[in-house]
């Protein structure tokens, strides 16, 4: 009972900073240009994991190949997610762009059929026809098709591009290093962007280092280290499933900090892409098989 209780608290906690985030990100959008934010954010995050990979001699990798591997996932899972994510914020409200953000499961499923010839169950792609299904009773209701809608999709493309990558090439990379390099690989990135590709500006009070310091430390750190220690600790496809929790959290911080209006068609369009995600991520039934001698 007390490791259900414990197990409870820890997804609701980081489904909670998931989801929070972005509310928190709109914000500090006042005070720093996206790319900007984006990009300090998770330099310094991945600055700070590394230290700690360091300290607990985590492996590294050994050929410029993997190293490579981990530029790349950086550059789709935290530069392009990320930059997009921030981006869509200037335009649409936290709750819009946390629904489209997690719709990376159901595209997950897929490109992993079409580019990897990965086999999902029927019951996964039911989930993917009544999530997609809720992003055109959201969109057409209340997003359109604005540019904010066209960089919270590309979000979740670049989260499941990315998800896919790390599938393929992180069992042999200690995923503790890849995080943590990724990270700042991928910060590093959005920093060049910042320089390259908008007007950035920082203005600096105690609001804004409060928020990069939220953003930072217990919306990437923390979060990370709990996601991961409950993949490990527990089944990861029943843990998976829990994702719907994010964007919930999402709309209703938007709500209760924002004042973000919760129409009728985003309540029904989100829970069918809630449902769509759990479908997704719905456990494999495991037969046993009893031994005779």
């Amino acid at each position: 009972m007390k490791e259900k209780l414990i197990f409870s608290f820890l997804v609701i906690l980081t489904t909670g900073l998931m989801g929070s985030s972005f509310v928190v990100a709109k914000i500090g959008l006042i005070y720093l240009s996206p790319l900007l934010l984006a990009g300090i954010r998770f330099t310094i995050a991945g600055s700070i994991m590394i230290v700690f990979v360091l300290l607990f001699k985590r492996k590294h990798p050994k050929t410029p190949v993997e190293w490579g591997k981990m530029v790349l996932i950086g550059a789709v899972q935290t530069a392009g997610v990320m930059g997009a994510i921030f981006l869509s914020l200037r335009t649409i409200t936290s709750g819009e762009s946390a629904i489209l953000t997690f719709m990376n499961p159901l595209l997950v499923v897929i490109f992993g059929t079409l580019a990897l010839g990965m086999r999902y169950r029927l019951i996964q792609w039911i989930g993917v026809i009544i999530g997609f299904l809720g992003v055109f009773v959201t969109m057409g209701s209340q997003l359109g098709i604005g540019i904010g809608t066209l960089f919270g999709f590309s979000s979740a493309v670049f989260w499941a591009v990315g998800t896919l990558l790390i599938k393929r090439w992180g069992v042999s990379i200690d995923m503790w290093v890849l995080t943590a390099y990724q990270m700042l690989f991928g910060g590093l990135i959005l920093l060049a962007g910042s320089a390259m590709l908008e007007n950035a500006y920082f203005v600096v009070n105690s609001t804004s280092i409060s928020i990069l310091l939220w953003l930072t430390i217990p919306a990437s750190i923390v979060q990370f280290t709990i996601w991961f220690h409950l993949l490990q600790k527990g089944d990861s496809g029943k843990v998976s499933a829990f994702l719907f929790l994010a964007p919930f959290f999402g709309i209703l911080s938007g709500w209760l900090v924002l004042g973000e209006e919760i129409g009728l068609p985003l309540l029904i369009g989100g829970s069918l892409i809630f449902a769509g995600i759990f479908l997704v991520n719905w456990p494999e039934k495991r037969i046993a098989v009893k031994m005779t001698v």
